[in-house]
């Protein structure tokens, strides 16, 4: 895996370059701001980046943006943002384009040494990781939005599974958080499919959408 980091303070940066070349992963170039994320993106191809949502010289959302013309100019590019607060807008904005790839953490999630790296393997291959934290905030930012028709028709223990999925969670994570079996837990994923009316395309990408249908319209999970 060939990862990039765009990141203005240096203790943080260096962190998480050790972290991660301690653990095997290949991190091939750093940046400080946003124009220096999207050159280094075209000059190493990396699988991810990752971008803190603050960058100079505003420190309001260069990085967001940067991350999203880096991700146009190379299509497939895993995104996983870091930020201080939760600001569900940019995760928001990330998601709109129903591609996999997306995570957004709170910086303080890097202690979590095994979940950050989790994090880094699921959206480098595909996936999404949504720190429990922004999920939650997502969902009560939309839900005076309406748009909750396409989750009536789910189960409240569905949209238990849903929400699970929208952190980022795998089927077996999920499994073990709902205190089920593995199986259990495919067929409410299956039925989710199905009943939010998702392509039958590869199931990576269907939990994407899923995911965005549920933040769209503001889902709850069941008690």
């Amino acid at each position: 895996m060939r990862v990039v980091i765009a990141e203005d303070h240096a203790l943080l940066r260096e962190g998480i370059v050790a972290l991660l070349r301690e653990h095997g992963v290949d991190v091939v170039a750093q940046a400080e701001d946003g124009d220096g994320l999207v050159r280094i993106v075209g000059g190493h191809k990396p699988d991810l980046a990752i971008v803190d949502v603050r960058l100079p010289p505003s420190f309001t959302d260069e990085g967001i943006r940067a991350a999203i013309a880096a991700r146009e100019r190379q299509p497939g590019l895993g995104i996983l943002i870091l930020s201080q607060y939760v600001e569900p807008v940019y995760t928001a904005e990330l998601l709109e384009s129903g591609e996999g790839g997306i995570g957004y953490l709170l910086k303080e999630r890097v202690g979590d040494v095994r979940g950050f790296l989790d994090a880094v393997e699921r959206v480098a291959g595909g996936g999404t990781a949504l720190d429990r934290e922004v999920v939650a905030e997502l969902v009560r930012s939309r839900g005076d939005r309406g748009g909750a028709d396409a989750l009536e028709a789910l189960t409240p223990r569905e949209r238990e599974v849903l929400s699970l999925m929208a952190e980022g969670r795998t089927n077996a994570a999920i499994a073990r958080a709902m205190v089920v079996t593995n199986g259990a837990v495919e067929k409410h994923v299956t039925s989710i499919f199905g009943k939010l009316d998702l392509p039958a395309t590869d199931d990576d990408h269907r939990r994407v959408l899923a995911v965005l249908t549920f933040l769209r319209a503001g889902g709850e999970a069941a008690a």
